[in-house]
């Protein structure tokens, strides 16, 4: 075996005895150029990695983990799993049609969904709405001599349909801010316009108001007055049935017409020509109304 200098034996990369490539001496190993040393230099950092890293391999993701953590991570991945399946089930019960489950376990259903997962729509719409319900109003204008001009029906849905109709980016109260009063409304009253409690002021006020906003703004300039009083009807029809459906419905309109409802001083003057109440003279509007 040969000796360098120092009486150290100095072996190439690779080689080791019983190998055919023979060793070398410090001195021919500083004779080779920089360029192989260098790469020398990096085969043995390369070599001594991956020994390293063969010596503690265990596998990628879960299986690199020790027994222990492998345990605990599926464990955790099992229940993560079970949760969700359970929430999805929930929530299927609770949009799907009635059926076997939801008869029985109704009860649990709802305690589960309710109120941090309420859902406002059906799978498979069930009942979809087969209406087309349009809600109009008119007014009683007083005018300057003090008489009373009745104005025509202003279709307020039409008007909310023309708003929206061929807009990308419709407004969400044109598309639902009169729906849903109307809804608030009729949902909350008896058959006879009688209330329910407060909801049911509550929704009158509410329509009321909405009324005499869209009125001003559509009669303006077209009466000079003071609104006196105002009145609400809504019109249904049925949608037609499809041309494969054998079903026959009626496509005559049914009017629900509310009685008069005066405007009085809670209601919030509007600008305009046509005004809510004169600047002043409040009361006005409300006394011609008692009068008659």
């Amino acid at each position: 075996m040969p000796a360098g200098a120092s009486g150290r034996t100095v072996y190439a990369l690779g080689t080791a005895p019983g190998l055919s490539v023979p060793p070398q001496t410090p001195a021919a190993a500083s004779s080779k150029p920089a360029g192989e040393a260098g790469a020398d230099s990096l085969f043995r950092a390369a070599a001594r990695t991956r020994a390293a890293a063969g010596a503690g391999a265990r596998g990628p993701g879960i299986a690199g983990l020790r027994l222990g953590y492998q345990v605990v991570a599926a464990v955790v991945l099992a229940l993560v799993a079970a949760g969700a399946g359970v929430h999805l089930l929930m929530v299927f019960l609770h949009v799907a049609p009635a059926n076997t489950v939801t008869k029985q376990h109704g009860r649990a259903v709802d305690d589960y969904v309710y109120p941090e997962f309420e859902q406002n729509w059906k799978l498979f719409a069930p009942n979809p709405l087969q209406q087309n319900i349009a809600v109009q109003a008119r007014a009683e204008v007083l005018t300057e001599d003090g008489r009373l001009d009745r104005t025509r029906w202003v279709d307020l849905s039409v008007l909310d349909g023309e708003a929206i109709d061929g807009n990308l980016l419709p407004s969400h109260t044109r598309q639902n801010l009169l729906r849903r009063g109307w809804d608030f409304y009729v949902n909350s009253h008896d058959g006879d316009g009688v209330p329910d409690g407060l909801r049911g002021e509550l929704s009158e006020r509410y329509v009321r108001r909405i009324v005499l906003t869209r009125l001003v703004t559509e009669l303006d300039g077209t009466r000079d007055g003071v609104v006196d009083r105002i009145q609400v009807r809504s019109r249904t029809t049925q949608v037609p049935s499809p041309p494969w459906s054998d079903e026959k419905v009626s496509r005559e309109p049914v009017d629900r017409e509310l009685g008069w409802w005066s405007v009085t001083d809670a209601d919030v003057p509007l600008g305009g020509t046509l005004q809510l109440r004169r600047a002043g003279n409040g009361r006005g509007a409300d006394a011609a109304g008692d009068a008659r």
